[in-house]
């Protein structure tokens, strides 16, 4: 029943959200990490998210809606679930800062301090962006939930 592919669909949107709301809030508690376990300033970690159904999702979709049949991909049309996953959480390769602190314990020898690689302002944006895609997918789950009372509703009658 596609009611329920679009709140699995939702479902999948909603923790894919939720990985990236934690993995922003790690990254802003560790902003001025300057020492981890594996040695150096912390990296910020950010997910990666990939359609559910292979990479040809859009092309099956497009083939659904032009009438043809198979559409060449794995849409809906060709019964694969649609949504995300998290492929993987990845640390961010860009640089680390350095700052001029020769009183600082982690300063190398010429007075520099590695900091991570954490902007403030880009995980707050971030943060901003997953919020929003959390609130829609509650919104397209309770409108499907409301589609399904309805539904039944109409059975009632």
């Amino acid at each position: 029943m596609r009611l329920f592919s679009a709140m699995d669909t939702s479902a999948s949107g909603l923790t894919a959200q939720r990985l990236r709301l934690d993995l922003i809030a790690a990254n802003l508690a560790n902003a001025n990490t300057t020492r981890t376990e594996q040695g150096g300033p912390y990296r910020r970690q950010v997910a990666i998210l990939t359609p559910r159904g292979g990479p040809n999702l859009f092309s099956g979709f497009l083939g659904a809606a032009q009438g043809q049949q198979g559409g060449g991909g794995s849409g809906q049309a060709g019964g694969a679930a649609a949504g995300v996953r998290v492929v993987a959480v990845v640390e961010d390769q860009t640089p680390p800062k350095l700052k001029y602190d020769p009183s600082h314990p982690d300063a190398d020898e010429n007075g520099y301090v590695r900091l991570p690689n954490v902007n403030v302002v880009t995980e707050m944006v971030d943060m901003m962006e997953a919020t929003r895609a959390y609130e829609a997918n509650v919104t397209a789950i309770n409108a499907a939930k409301t589609m399904a009372l309805r539904a039944l509703d109409i059975g009632r009658a």
